[in-house]
Formats: structure tokens, C-alpha cells, sequence
């Protein structure tokens, strides 16, 4: 029997989300019944992947593609890039879901940092960063010493923490033990702990220290750079964690004008209304663009998307790459992210490359704020620019039943995205996920 509308479920999932589509799959495997509906005629809402017909819609409506950038399903261009840290919480929880079996990656060539004018690449290990020109021989043994305290660090082992606190000491005071300079804290804080403003410096240092740990571990995985990234784009992810629920029995209706949310009358969640009918569930879980007068404005992220006919200049001819602007380097208070693919992910035309340079808006002229990046770009074929609020839930739904996600920030991989979800499953549900547990597989039908 085909599910409807008017009937009754345990949750209701509105957007089709990278977040929303995780959570509906959690749910589903812990065997609630969920409906999941989106206004768009396909997957991932914010967190989608165009082909380049769907791209000019959304950027250059009325407009066609110049044939020059070749056949418009050959690209999967990203709304929201990030790169997957390979050691990351994305990972364990496509591990711990079985949702790889729904997805191809590939390593990311190439990680660089930014540096008075030039770009250099982010060593990715010992040999490397003693050849690197980043720092001065003195400075590398400092910094080499720093590094193997940070490898050989075992949170429950006091015999490794060197007799510091690094739960109370702040970040400052562990790079001021052992000497490192300033553009030496700038290099491990951004392009390493991938913090991307300075306040990191004034906060316990286990934070910074976990953030390096995981780059270091990502890096171990693949060798070239810790990030990974699936064939056809991102939007490959919220697609396969839809058939997660759906393999466990969830329901998905795309194209769905969501006419209204249903409350009772103390203003809890009931259900929601679509082409005159209403499906009733405990719960609804959505993005903020479903609920706007249970938003508040967190801020603005601007992002230049262009496509070119070569690599980025200065990287070693990477098809995948990733460059951090630190703040400090550009006058900023937030740091600056570029990001490179193209055919070689299948996100673009033969011979064509994707890049985008994205950063959290500081000024009333977000163009400019861009700029740095872009000039490192070189020549590029198109350019588009694209700004939008950021929003955050007002409450953490418990009252109302409403479970609302945050919007996507200006940050360079997955883990805040993963924290939300998690979050959110726990606001829902009252317990942690435990990502180091698989859980059971259904039963295969016949």
C-alpha cells in the first residue's frame, strides 16, 4: 500500500538536507516511522549538487550555459562545499550507518596555506616540513618538538601531558611553552586546527590539540591531504543517507508545497499541511527556511563560484585542492576558504575546473571580502556570487516538538555539521549516538 499523507507518524522531516537526511535515516534505522518532504523537485535542499542547466537557474535565471563549458550534466556543482575530514564524524557516521556502500570517494590532491602573498603546501609529514620553506630551521625544531607532544598526548595517560593542564591551559600558553612564534601559531591554528578566527587562542588547549589530532589522523588515511570528497559532488551524501531510511521503511515525497505547519492550541507541534491535507506526527525535524518565525539571524556567508579551463596556479597542477586564507594575512577577523575540483570528482566538464572561494560576511561590501581569493585563482570562464543569511533555532524544540537544524556555516569540512546532528538526535531522542557501535542491518527481503 502506497503511505499517505493523512496518516499518522513518528516524525516528520521537512527539507531534504545533508542534516535533515542523516536524521531521518537515524530515526528510520531506530525504526520510527518518518515521513520526509521537500519543496524542490530534488534532494538536498541548501546542501545540493546542480548540474550546470539547474546552476544558471538558480544564479543567472533566463539565461543559457555558453556551450563552451561543455555538456550541463557532466557538472555537479556544489551550493555549500566542504571537504570530508578522512578521520572526521562524517566518516564514522557513514561507517557506522553502512551508508559507503551508497557512495565512491577520492582523496583531495592538495592542502595549502596562504602566506604573506604566496602560497605554500601544508607539509604532510616530517620529511616534507623539514624540506618546506615555511619556517626557519629553528623554528622547525620547535615546532617538530610541538608536534611530537601533540602525537604522543593520551588524555588519560598524565605521563604525556609534560605536567600541563591542557583542560585549563589556554592554547597561547601551550605554543608560549614551547616557543613558537607567531606565524607558526597562525600556520597549526588555521591551516591544521583549521580554527578560523582567533579566539581559539584564549581556550583550553585539548580543543586545538584534538582539532590537530584529527588532521594529523586524516592525513594518515590517504597520504596526500586529510580530505576526501565523493565522485559527483556532495550532494551524492544527503541522496544516500535518503535511502538509508528509506531501505528501513521511510517515506519520501519530493516537489511538496508545504502549505502550513499545524500547531495545537498551546502551540505544540501537530503536523503539517500539503495540497489540502494534513499528516499528524509527534515530531517534525527541518531546516530553518520551513520555520522562519522560529529562526534567529546568525549571520552572512559569502561565496564565489567560478568556473575555469585550468588548475589553480601554484598547486602543483592539483585537480582537488583546498587553500586557507588566515585572517591575519588579510586583515580579517574570519579566515578565507578556497577550494578547487573538476572532472576528476565528476563535477565538471572535461578539462574543466570548479572553485570557490567562501568566507563569513565581516562588511557591508561582501565582494571585496572575497577578493583575496579570487586573485588566486587566475583567469576564470564564469563567475558567480552568492550570499545568504545564516540562522539558528531559537529553542531546542522539546516544548514545541519542533527540531530545527542551523544553517551551514562558512567552514571548510563537515565536523560542525555532524555536531548539530548529533545534537539534534539528542534533543529528540534523550540519548548520544554511539558512533563506534554498527548497528544491526534489516533484514534483507527476498
Amino acid at each position: 500500500s502506497v503511505p499517505e499523507m493523512n496518516e499518522e507518524y513518528d516524525a516528520i522531516v521537512l527539507g531534504t538536507g545533508l542534516k535533515e537526511c542523516i536524521l531521518s535515516g537515524l530515526l528510520s534505522v531506530d525504526g520510527k516511522k518518518v515521513l520526509h518532504m521537500d519543496r524542490n523537485g530534488y534532494y538536498g535542499g541548501e546542501s545540493a549538487s546542480l548540474n550546470l542547466n539547474q546552476f544558471y537557474d538558480k544564479f543567472r535565471p533566463g539565461q543559457k550555459p555558453p556551450p563552451s563549458l561543455g555538456p550541463s550534466r557532466d557538472y555537479n556543482i556544489d551550493l555549500i562545499p566542504k571537504f570530508i575530514m578522512a578521520g572526521g564524524s562524517l566518516v564514522k557516521i557513514l561507517i557506522h550507518t553502512d551508508v559507503t556502500k551508497y557512495l565512491e570517494f577520492k582523496s583531495v590532491e592538495g592542502s595549502y596555506v596562504y602566506y604573506r602573498g604566496k602560497i605554500y603546501k601544508v607539509p604532510a609529514n616530517d620529511a616534507e616540513a623539514l624540506k618546506s620553506s615555511l619556517m626557519g630551521i629553528l623554528e622547525k625544531r620547535r615546532a617538530r618538538k610541538f608536534f611530537l607532544y601533540v602525537q604522543d598526548y593520551n588524555e588519560s595517560d598524565p605521563k604525556t601531558h609534560d605536567g600541563l593542564n591542557l583542560k585549563q591551559l589556554p592554547m597561547r600558553k601551550l605554543y608560549a611553552h614551547f616557543g613558537l612564534q607567531e606565524d607558526t601559531m597562525e600556520f597549526i591554528g588555521h591551516a591544521l586546527a583549521l580554527h578560523r578566527s582567533e579566539e581559539y587562542l584564549d581556550r583550553p588547549a585539548i580543543e586545538t590539540v584534538s582539532k590537530i589530532t584529527l588532521y594529523f589522523d586524516s592525513l594518515a588515511r590517504y597520504g596526500k591531504s586529510p580530505y576526501i570528497y565523493p565522485l559527483y559532488g556532495l550532494g551524492e551524501l544527503p541522496q544516500a543517507f535518503a535511502r538509508l531510511s528509506a531501505v528501513h521503511g521511510g517515506t519520501y515525497m519530493l516537489n511538496k508545497p508545504i502549505e502550513k505547519v499545524v500547531y495545537d492550541s498551546s502551540g505544540v507541534f501537530q503536523g503539517v499541511q500539503s495540497e489540502g491535507e494534513v499528516a499528524s506526527a509527534k515530531i517534525v525535524v527541518g531546516d530553518p527556511s520551513y520555520f522562519p518565525d522560529k529562526v534567529r539571524k546568525t549571520g552572512r556567508v559569502v561565496r564565489c563560484i567560478c568556473i575555469m579551463n585550468h588548475p589553480i596556479p601554484d598547486t602543483n597542477d592539483c585537480h582537488s585542492v583546498q587553500i586557507i586564507i588566515p585572517q591575519r594575512q588579510v586583515n580579517r577577523s574570519k579566515d578565507i576558504y578556497v577550494s578547487c575540483f573538476s572532472f576528476s570528482h565528476n563535477v565538471a566538464a572535461k578539462d574543466k575546473y570548479v572553485a570557490f572561494v567562501q568566507t563569513t560576511v565581516e562588511t557591508g561590501n561582501p565582494e571585496v571580502e572575497v577578493e583575496p581569493g579570487v586573485r588566486l585563482l587566475g583567469p576564470v570562464e564564469e563567475k558567480f556570487l552568492d550570499i545568504y543569511d545564516t540562522y539558528e533555532p531559537i529553542s531546542d524544540g522539546k516544548a514545541d516538538k519542533c527540531f530545527l537544524s542551523s544553517s551551514y556555516d562558512a567552514l571548510t569540512h563537515f565536523e560542525t555539521t555532524v555536531e548539530d546532528v548529533l545534537n539534534i538526535y539528542k534533543r529528540i531522542t534523550g540519548k548520544d549516538l554511539d558512533l563506534d557501535k554498527v548497528p544491526d542491518q534489516p533484514a534483507s527481503s527476498s
